[in-house]
């Protein structure tokens, strides 16, 4: 167990310094001209939407090691790392067009990694039907998050609604798969609960 525990900080440290390549390449990267139509305003607005969106990644990388680290069942296993690797693919497009936008990763994120992982945890020592029930959720709540940003960002900014679109599809694929493995539908509270939480990070990361 203490070995599992320095690896799961071993892989958080690097997460958030020095984040692992992903498998695909950016769904942005044929929009190359499109930052010189944005205003200094657009650029700034999308640069804070996108950091949001990064350390939506980086709670969604915690919560997969969380569900991971007391899964036992295989086949679950192999599909949620499946996922969590898709999701790599989102935290660094997020990374890159942040940079591209000359703007900043939230302080926050080893905050929010700690407190993803640990509910990630919970929901997996509960019960393996009720852990797949919270990452559907989770992956349905991500989806209408970023249909939000979707709205709220420039149509011209054909780069960033290209890597939005991408990962909005992904995420309803890993929603998909979860009630296919036989996700157990969760208490209407512990919803509202899960959702308070992504309004505190979404409103404060945007800041911070």
């Amino acid at each position: 167990m203490i070995d599992k525990v320095i690896s799961e900080l071993d892989f958080a440290i690097k997460l958030m310094t020095v984040p692992p390549k992903g498998n695909r390449g950016n769904p942005g990267e044929h929009y190359q001209s499109v930052d010189n139509e944005l205003s200094t305003k657009d650029t700034k607005e999308i640069s804070r939407l996108m950091r949001i969106n990064h350390t939506g990644e980086i709670c969604a990388q915690a919560l997969y090691r969380g569900q991971l680290f007391f899964n036992s069942d295989s086949y679950i296993k192999t599909k949620l790392k499946k996922a969590s690797l898709e999701e790599i693919d989102h935290l660094n497009w997020c990374d890159q067009r942040i940079k591209e936008l000359k703007g900043q990763t939230s302080q926050l994120n080893p905050l929010f990694y700690f407190g993803s992982f640990a509910l990630g945890a919970i929901a997996s020592r509960i019960d393996t039907r009720f852990n797949l029930g919270f990452l559907e959720e989770t992956e349905k709540q991500v989806s209408a998050h970023l249909d939000n940003h979707l709205e709220k960002i420039p149509q011209k900014d054909k780069k960033t609604h290209a890597i939005l679109k991408q990962m909005k599809y992904d995420e309803q694929c890993h929603q998909k798969t979860a009630n296919a493995l036989g996700a157990k539908k969760l208490p209407s509270f512990f919803k509202k609960i899960m959702g308070l939480s992504s309004k505190i990070m979404t409103k404060t990361t945007y800041w911070i």
